[in-house]
């Protein structure tokens, strides 16, 4: 079986939707599986094309972003021209395209079309995106009712991440046909990283805080900066592990509200060193307004860290808010200002919650039953077509 994926972004590029495509085709690749992936060449210094786990193939096309995260191709290159020739003669059973919000999903659209292909969609939206802005919000919106519904309805096949994210298709294309399947975790990857005993040393009488994820709109890391000062308390300190277009901003208003002793940011890291970081929190925060199935909060419950999170899209399906985790409202740093005091005058609490997610969430998100669901939608894919 032979399948070609259209991912909007692609290691090393870093965020939870590259993690999960890399693991996804990592894991299913074992399974008889040939993959081609077909992805923006971001960052422009990665390879135009390599091979990965088990011969997954990457092929990378030049693009720019004229929004931020948002990927076009560059199609007066004659190299995007290149590699899409490439892509129409090779030997394909089914077209993969990723989150109906991205233009390479448009495309895989059109090669299902040009090759007469069944296209599996994979959704991992479970909301309209959420900007910092009246105006971008939306115009999201609008693309959402045209350009992503018709995505979604001229799918041969949908799957969602998230019941969360089944949800919202059946809300913007009618469409009632959507599996879930749940990505696995990499489990084995963070046990084998361990606290990074400089960073540990250096915060050893402060109560750390820690948000992991990219500085974009729509995370609302300003909400826990917000936070942090309502607080006053000079015995916390807040690692920011992550970078983005928001960075400078937040930075700013970390300065405004003299917190540039208090609130840390590390930039973009590697994914063991960032998992080493994380590690010596004592509490983990996201404070995100829309989620499919948040990477961040997963990875947090395998550091088996005390989780608050904002109770959005496919959070409440790594934790339930009850006895392993605290879920709030989005928008509302009161509320997280006072979980955080909650959780930081109950040490056992905090224990019982992290060991309670990391229980749960081992058992939950495992890759190699993620891989045979795929290969048995794949199979039925083929049959119906």
């Amino acid at each position: 079986m032979k399948i070609l994926v259209f991912s909007p972004f692609y290691p090393p590029h870093i965020g939870g939707l590259e993690t999960h495509s890399d693991e996804f085709n990592k894991h299913l690749s074992t399974k008889g599986v040939e993959i081609t992936v077909f992805t923006p060449q971001l960052p422009k210094e990665a390879p135009e094309q390599e091979i990965r786990h088990n011969g997954v193939r990457v092929i990378r096309y030049p693009a720019f972003e004229p929004l931020h995260n948002y990927p076009m191709p560059m199609f007066w290159k004659k190299a995007f021209w290149r590699e899409w020739n490439t892509l129409i003669v090779l030997n394909t059973d089914i077209v993969i395209s990723r989150t109906r919000f991205f233009f390479p999903s448009l495309m895989a659209l059109w090669c299902a079309l040009r090759k007469n292909l069944p296209r599996l969609h994979s959704e991992h939206g479970s909301d309209f995106a959420q900007f910092n802005g009246y105006i971008k919000t939306a115009l999201g919106k609008i693309y959402d009712w045209t350009v992503g519904r018709f995505i979604l309805r001229h799918a041969d096949s949908i799957v969602a991440n998230s019941q969360a994210s089944a949800n919202f298709v059946q809300k913007l294309s009618k469409r009632n046909d959507t599996p879930v399947i749940y990505r696995g975790a990499n489990i084995d990857a963070i046990n084998q990283c361990i606290p990074d005993e400089q960073v540990a040393e250096k915060y050893r009488e402060k109560t750390i805080i820690a948000f992991i994820g990219r500085l974009i709109d729509g995370k609302g890391t300003h909400d826990l900066i917000t936070a942090v000062s309502q607080l006053q308390r000079t015995d916390i300190v807040t690692f920011i592990i992550g970078g983005g277009p928001e960075e400078a901003r937040l930075k700013k208003m970390s300065t405004e509200h003299q917190l540039d002793n208090q609130v840390i940011f590390f930039g973009n890291l590697p994914f063991e060193k960032a998992i080493s970081i994380l590690k010596t929190a004592h509490i983990v925060v996201n404070p995100s307004y829309t989620e499919g199935l948040p990477t961040s909060v997963t990875e947090a419950a395998l550091c088996q860290k005390a989780i608050i999170a904002t109770d959005v899209g496919g959070t409440r399906e790594v934790i339930s808010g009850q006895d392993d985790g605290v879920l709030v409202p989005s928008r509302h740093p009161e509320i997280i200002a006072e979980k955080i005091l909650y959780l930081m005058e109950n040490s056992e609490q905090r224990t019982l919650f992290a060991q309670n997610a990391f229980r749960n969430v081992e058992k939950k998100f495992d890759w190699n039953h993620s891989a045979e669901q795929y290969r048995t939608v794949f199979t039925t894919l083929l049959k119906d077509k």
